[in-house]
């Protein structure tokens, strides 16, 4: 796998001092502009600015990295979902995606998902189901789970 940091938003920490969010975006192909759209490169860059500045002082350092090794075919926001990983390895969040991790999305904006999954990581990453669990409720995005 050929992962790519892009950014990390926390200056001066060890990884040992914090604790490290990582938000992966798989390369995506997509079937429909609808969902093309859906992806605004601007807002995410802002999200994570924000984001990042607000989680470092509570011990929290975000990282955003691309994964182009791995392809998603985007027919859906399901999918769209599924494109988006998240780590947070001190908590046992391997590489979950997005739907797993928010469960139903309530606007279909993926800017917000992906704030609400990054928070839900960093401060209660308790409330997320392990994978393989069977309680986990399908949010059809094709993971498996």
């Amino acid at each position: 796998m050929q992962e790519k940091r892009t950014e990390i938003w926390c200056e001066g920490e060890t990884a040992m001092e914090m604790k490290e969010v990582t938000v992966v975006f798989y390369r995506r192909e997509f079937k429909d502009d609808k969902w093309r759209n859906a992806v605004d490169e601007e807002s995410l860059d802002a999200l994570f600015e924000r984001l990042g500045k607000d989680l470092a002082p509570v011990g929290v350092r975000l990282s955003r990295a691309d994964d182009p090794d791995m392809v998603m075919e985007i027919k859906g926001y399901g999918d769209l979902l599924n494109s988006v990983r998240i780590r947070s390895p001190k908590d046992g969040v391997g590489n979950m995606c997005l739907g797993h991790v928010i469960g139903q999305s309530a606007h279909l904006n993926l800017v917000e998902d992906i704030e609400r999954g990054v928070n839900r990581a960093a401060f209660a990453p308790e409330t997320i189901e392990p994978e393989g669990s069977d309680k986990v409720v399908c949010h059809n995005c094709g993971c498996g789970c």
